[in-house]
């Protein structure tokens, strides 16, 4: 690969970038289904990338952007806890157990219906890899990201279309999220199901953006030789080098967990970094506002990418198990928004469990999307509940170490034992949500 190359690509994905954005701002339809620019730049690299008849770009450019999704995963998890004021323990389990609780128990449970079906339906009639199993969970929980970053894993493990199955489900959770969500939205308000709103949680709100943007990037004193934006780059740099340094000790006594990505130990390389910052009374050099958007930048690149070089021939060779699976995972979704959220949380019960419902079957900023479609002036105080179970919940579903080692789990146990943990997991993440439950009411 020469750099002319990874050049030229760089700049195509900025065009199609560019070209992603003039077409939602001029395109209601787009708006309203709440699609990103990344995700539309993706399906613009699709239509015209290698296996569509336009093919528009050359093979070295589509190559390139096949390997950057595994790098900019990386990037994108080291910089989850990098300028994050970590709260202590107590304060996490005030303010994040029941909604971990519903979390868990939503992400758990894809992994159980993921192997229910494979056992009783997808492997005794199509014989399907029983590592789809792990689909539903990667592409609703973990997204675009982390359906790329889990893509060398697959292979490695024997399911080589894994990534293009894990997008093209990220990208079917994206749309469901949307259009099912604002859907609970519409039927909430008609039932009266929605907190009440008013001015006070946006006047907050904007108070701590106003906070946000007046704290300095770096320590007071003489002015600093080197930007801010340098710092943080290093930073990222750093958790990603102790990433590495954790992956190597792990291959090095367990040979088997060769296949586990870098991308959650980079994250926990982040974790570290930021511990030993506020240890050494430095916390203002990781930069809260730069490092998000420097995560923003690498997420948007990566899912342009990883869309644009979308391998569909893969698709076509697993469409009906696929389809299945999706299924089955939006029922199971549905299911548990229905069922388990006026049963879990003792206040809020809609906008609680419909931000999770927004993660768990798209992505983050969905859930985000949605609890502001219901909650638009911040007065069920669930932002804050659901912005500390982030910090407890994405160490280990959604991209973190239960997604990165699930499949090598898969392979170890055999699929009706792995479906029976997951059982077990999903049983117990709702004994825990009741226990919570009851403690508050007591």
């Amino acid at each position: 690969m020469k750099l002319f190359d990874v050049l030229l690509a760089f700049a195509a994905l900025s065009l199609l970038l560019l070209l992603a954005t003039a077409l939602r701002q001029r395109l209601r339809i787009l708006q309203r289904l709440g699609l990103p620019e990344a995700l539309i730049a993706g399906l613009l690299g699709l239509a015209i990338g290698p296996f569509s008849p336009l093919r528009l770009f050359p093979e070295r450019v589509t190559a390139v952007w096949s390997q950057t999704p595994g790098v900019l995963i990386t990037v994108v998890f080291a910089t989850l806890f990098l300028g994050q004021a970590l709260p202590s323990p107590r304060q996490l389990w005030q303010r994040s157990a029941s909604q971990v609780a519903f979390g868990l128990v939503l992400g758990f449970g894809q992994y159980l219906v993921g192997g229910l079906a494979l056992l009783l339906v997808l492997g005794p009639l199509l014989g399907t890899n029983p590592l789809m199993a792990c689909l539903i969970e990667v592409g609703f929980e973990g997204g675009h990201g982390t359906a790329a970053g889990m893509g060398p894993s697959f292979a490695e493990l024997g399911l080589a279309s894994g990534e293009a199955l894990g997008l093209a489900m990220a990208t079917v959770g994206v749309l469901a999220a949307v259009l099912l969500g604002s859907t609970l939205v519409v039927i909430g308000r008609r039932r009266r199901w929605l907190v009440s709103t008013g001015a006070s949680g946006a006047s907050a709100n904007l108070a701590l953006e106003e906070e946000a943007v007046r704290r300095p990037l770096l320590p007071a004193g003489p002015s600093p030789t080197i930007d801010a934006l340098t710092v943080n780059l290093a930073l990222i740099g750093a958790a990603v080098g102790l990433g590495v340094l954790l992956k190597e000790a792990l291959v090095a006594s367990w040979p088997l967990l060769k296949a586990v990505p870098l991308f959650p130990l980079a994250m926990v390389g982040g974790l570290i970094v930021q511990l030993l910052l506020q240890r050494a009374g430095k916390p203002q050099l990781a930069s809260a506002p730069l490092q998000h958007s420097l995560g923003a930048l690498a997420m948007d690149v990566l899912i342009t990418a990883a869309m644009a070089s979308l391998n569909l021939p893969l698709l076509e060779e697993a469409w009906l198990p696929f389809v299945v699976l999706a299924l089955v995972g939006l029922a199971w979704n549905l299911a548990v928004f229905w069922w388990l959220a006026p049963r879990l949380f003792a206040d809020a019960w809609f906008e609680r469990g419909l931000a999770d419902f927004g993660q768990g079957t798209g992505v983050t900023a969905t859930g985000l999307l949605l609890l502001r479609m219901a909650d638009p002036y911040g007065r069920s105080g669930v932002l804050e509940a659901f912005s500390f179970k982030q910090l407890v919940f994405e160490p280990f579903l959604g991209g973190g170490l239960v997604t990165a080692l699930a499949p090598i789990a898969l392979v170890s146990l055999g699929l009706p034992a792995w479906t029976a943990l997951a059982a077990a997991l999903t049983l117990a993440a709702l004994g825990f949500g009741l226990l919570v439950r009851r403690q508050a009411q007591g």
